[in-house]
């Protein structure tokens, strides 16, 4: 199913039609059912896919880890979960007016030794650049993981997940 989003602005409609900004972010207006979301994955050669879905971009993935051409799927879990918590603590910061200037996610993860080799232990360490407080920093990433990660939400039923913040009051960015 296309987003209807995405099927008006190629119909013409304006976006402004479609969307509402809140504080920054642009959210599709809320409806009674969620559009659907779509992934597809091809087979290259060995364990090397590639991967599409409903917004428009591609990936390789490579689940040999003896070839490792590009990362796996469980490595892509684990940047989805660091990606979607990010995104959240940026929102946050920005709408609490913290000036941070470089934020930085880093998940360290154990993985079961028997299939399936689900995450059972991941440690979020978050680096905030800045001039920011550490309540605002540490009260961002606590929504992150209790309301608003997605990513978070769906690996909590295997793993658990622990959370370090560490700032950097330098005008370096964090790296």
């Amino acid at each position: 199913m296309i987003s209807k989003v995405c099927s008006a602005i190629v119909l013409g409609a304006k976006p402004a039609d479609m969307l509402e900004r809140r504080r920054m972010v642009l959210l599709p207006k809320k409806t009674e059912e969620l559009p659907m979301v779509e992934a597809k994955i091809s087979w290259i050669d060995g364990e090397r896919f590639v991967g599409g879905a409903s917004s428009g971009h591609a990936l390789v993935i490579d689940s040999d880890r003896l070839r490792n051409t590009s990362s796996g799927p469980m490595e892509l879990v684990l940047m989805a979960l660091c990606a979607c918590t990010a995104t959240d603590v940026v929102s946050i910061l920005r709408k609490k007016r913290e000036p941070f200037t470089a934020l930085e996610v880093r998940a360290e993860a154990e993985r079961a030794p028997e299939p399936p080799s689900v995450y059972t232990a991941i440690k979020l360490i978050f680096k905030v650049a800045g001039k920011v407080s550490r309540k605002s920093a540490e009260d961002a990433v606590r929504l992150s993981e209790e309301k608003y990660c997605s990513v978070s939400a769906m690996l909590k039923s295997t793993a658990s997940i622990t959370t370090e913040v560490r700032l950097d009051d330098t005008a370096e960015a964090a790296g």
